[in-house]
């Protein structure tokens, strides 16, 4: 899948901005971003749903949007937002999608079984998908979007509103897929979801800012980590806020995370002197190692952010 100067404006606002991408077959691409960041728009692009204002796309040999009609077929999205018939029940929501895709009668009946076993369906066959719970929703929205054995698979925000254990084993499910030669892009806010995938495209204001594997993303991350254990966390943080060389500062515990320019002499040595003059204790000041979520910050950051209340 290659997107070149891939682009969509709604009238004057500009969605997505030249974002070039090249992604192999069977892997699991992710985009993050924040709200609004053109992550949606580009997946709708990408699978034939919205029409570039301007680019080429080329998706599993196809070209987008000219053959967008045979590239359904090798399709299958699964939405942020539960789309399926909840008065219909599990059993009827699958034979109504295979309907869609015009299976013949023993087919159908194969792949409903075989997607059935697959995702742990059996025991709500019979209940109305709007009587099941949210992980049980996501399963069954999976397997309708897997009944036609699609090359590639689009999720937006799939897991937004099911609990961190069912999340776990829906990820499990999607590394299978993979197994089985299937592409799939994914569309995320989550950091520890955005780090199971094998190469991410972090989007901003509709612009690609960073994009790699989570490993070379982190080595490439344009700021320095530093590492603060004091014990007035909040006023260390004030301070080093008022400084322009430090970017980004996040408490967790009675540790800070300040994000330092990349280019600045002696990061840590520079923080810990910052709380250390101004009369507070400082237990440990050291480099650390970048994390998806410093990566995240470093590349979305927005420069007219101020210092936290």
């Amino acid at each position: 899948m290659v997107t070149r100067g891939l682009s969509k404006d709604f009238g004057d606002v500009h969605a997505v901005v030249d974002v070039d991408l090249a992604i192999p077959r069977a892997r699991i691409f992710g985009f993050l971003g924040p709200n609004g960041s053109g992550k949606t728009t580009c997946i709708r692009m990408m699978c034939g749903l919205l029409t570039p204002t301007r680019g080429d796309i080329s998706v599993l040999g196809m070209k987008v949007p000219e053959q967008a009609e045979a590239l359904r077929r090798k399709v299958g999205y699964m939405t942020q937002k539960f789309s399926l018939y909840t008065d219909l029940t599990i059993a009827e929501n699958l034979d109504f999608i295979a309907g869609v895709y015009n299976m013949n009668r023993a087919t159908r009946r194969q792949r409903i079984e075989e997607v059935t076993e697959r995702y742990r369906l059996e025991s709500y066959f019979n209940k109305r998908a709007g009587a099941i719970s949210g992980g049980q929703q996501q399963r069954l929205a999976l397997a309708c979007a897997m009944l036609h054995e699609p090359e590639l698979l689009f999720l937006d925000e799939p897991t937004s509103a099911v609990d961190p254990e069912n999340r776990r084993a829906f990820w499990e499910s999607l590394f299978d897929l993979v197994e089985d030669n299937t592409t799939i892009l994914v569309s995320t806010h989550y950091m520890d979801e955005a780090e199971r995938c094998h190469a991410l495209a972090i989007l901003d204001r509709g612009r690609l800012v960073a994009h790699g594997s989570p490993a070379q993303l982190g080595r490439d991350i344009d700021a320095a980590i530093v590492l603060l254990d004091t014990d007035q966390p909040r006023r260390a943080g004030k301070l080093l806020h008022t400084h322009d060389w430090v970017r980004s500062v996040a408490q967790v515990g009675n540790r800070l995370r300040v994000l330092v320019q990349r280019d600045h002499p002696d990061p840590a040595g520079s923080v810990g002197r910052v709380v250390r003059d101004a009369g507070l204790a400082v237990r440990r000041c050291e480099p650390g190692e970048a994390s998806l979520e410093d990566v995240f910050v470093a590349a979305t950051l927005d420069p007219a952010a101020g210092a936290p209340e």
